[in-house]
């Protein structure tokens, strides 16, 4: 609706967070919504109270990374309705729908003859010219390349600017990411071990349970769906009774009412009855084993979205 064929409107700040709409927005919330996303203050300012009811109270959707494309459908008071295109969803047949802050977006010319460049650790510094420091940018994050050398110039919200060669990975598109092992989405999940559960986060500055097997799978060149309950419905499916059929980096749903109700939680499967998986809000990313916990018994479907295993 708001972009033409040559343009397209992109997230402009580190991450952005969709909101459910722009009533959602709290006091607390500042760092979150303002010009400059300050994520790591946002989290620190949030009392346990604030921070569970981001969760309990359905305020966030999800979150987009810097230089994520959207579809803007509506702009009303400074807010934009938007469509995330990367995430895919039951919301909505095109991707993932909320609303965010009209100026965490920036309408710029598409530009992707040389393919993306994705952050392949947990955060990269992007650098001007004269290698004065800009954003610092979290994993996953993809940005289109205009020159190649020990320094990528990448095009970003903001003009170009330039990466570290060694911190990215050179791809043709976002549904080109080579393919990785099960072995090797379990491995990098274990990368962010004690990163603090952050309901909606689709970060390396806090993940929630989809949101850590969203982002370890597109690593590894697989596009799930972004929530837990549509992951469950997508995929290869593995008998849940027979453990020893599990690969390392498939998906283990668990549901209310000991697996026979309603999808909440989705962990990685470790090998060797293990699950790494972002818990809740107030604790961090762990590796637990499976075998008498709640998790045992909530336990409804397995599911493989990479064929091989190492």
């Amino acid at each position: 609706m708001y972009q033409t064929e040559s343009t397209a409107w992109i997230c402009s700040v580190p991450v952005a967070t969709v909101w459910t709409s722009p009533d959602s927005v709290r006091e607390v919330d500042a760092h979150g919504t303002g010009q400059t996303v300050k994520m790591n203050k946002w989290i620190e300012t949030m009392n346990e109270q604030e921070n569970h009811e981001l969760t309990h109270s359905g305020l966030i959707q999800t979150q987009l990374l810097y230089g994520e494309p959207v579809l803007v459908e509506n702009v009303e008071n400074g807010w934009a309705k938007i469509i995330a295109l990367w995430q895919p969803s039951s919301k909505d047949e095109r991707g993932y729908p909320g609303w965010v802050p009209l100026h965490q977006l920036k309408e710029v010319e598409t530009l992707d003859e040389l393919g993306y460049a994705r952050v392949i650790v947990r955060k990269a510094q992007l650098w001007s010219e004269d290698f004065k420091p800009q954003l610092v940018v979290p994993f996953n994050t993809l940005l289109p390349v205009k020159e190649k050398s020990d320094f990528i110039c990448v095009q970003t919200p903001d003009g170009e600017a330039f990466i570290r060669a060694e911190e990215v990975q050179l791809v043709s598109s976002v549904e080109e990411i080579p393919a990785g092992s099960g072995n090797a989405v379990a491995k990098l999940a274990e990368e962010f071990l004690d990163l603090q559960y952050f309901w909606g986060g689709m970060s390396s500055y806090g993940y929630d349970c989809s949101g850590l097997s969203y982002n370890m799978l597109k690593a590894n060149g697989a596009i799930i769906p972004r929530d837990a309950h549509d992951q469950a419905a997508a995929g290869m499916s593995v008998d849940t009774q027979d453990q020893a059929a599990w690969h390392e980096g498939d998906l283990l749903f668990f549901a209310y009412e000991e697996g026979k109700g309603r999808i909440h939680h989705v962990g990685i499967y470790y090998g060797n009855g293990l699950m790494i998986h972002s818990p809740t809000p107030g604790k961090a990313i762990e590796i637990i084993e499976l075998a008498g916990t709640v998790h045992e018994k909530e336990l409804c479907a397995v599911r493989r979205f990479i064929q091989e295993e190492s």
